[in-house]
């Protein structure tokens, strides 16, 4: 399975903006100092977050970043899809007539490893930020 730390620093990074927002908008900054990732990184993954309408941006001295929706109705798929993050355990294009192994054929797990790819989906699908906040 193959996820970056663009689509893990995006969920840590939101979870962190619902567990702190109460207070007002967080700054990239506090996420960076509580979080320990880079705030370039941080940056980048937020033009993204911003794009995908999953938060927006308020300047000024009180400045920082809110969700838009609330926690319970952002799933962590749609954050995935925001930072183009893909959860793939097969490298082949699924709709491909060519196998994973390069052959005209699908490798003999092929199966196995499209039915885990699925299952995984579906658990990002069924998890909200608010279930991630709520179990810390």
């Amino acid at each position: 399975m193959k996820l970056t730390t663009k689509g893990r620093y995006a969920v840590m990074a939101l979870a962190d903006i619902a567990k702190f927002d109460a207070v007002g908008p967080v700054s990239l900054r506090d996420i960076s100092l509580r979080q320990g990732i880079s705030i370039l990184y941080l940056e980048q993954i937020f033009l993204k977050l911003k794009k995908h309408n999953i938060v927006n941006s308020l300047r000024g001295i009180n400045g920082g970043y809110k969700l838009i929706k609330d926690p319970v109705d952002l799933k962590l798929s749609d954050i995935f899809k925001a930072v183009d993050e893909k959860v793939k355990t097969v490298s082949c294009n699924k709709n491909s007539k060519k196998g994973c192994n390069g052959k005209s054929s699908k490798c003999i797990t092929h199966n196995l490893w499209d039915e885990l790819e699925i299952h995984i989906n579906t658990f990002f699908e069924n998890r909200s930020l608010r279930d991630l906040v709520n179990k810390n």
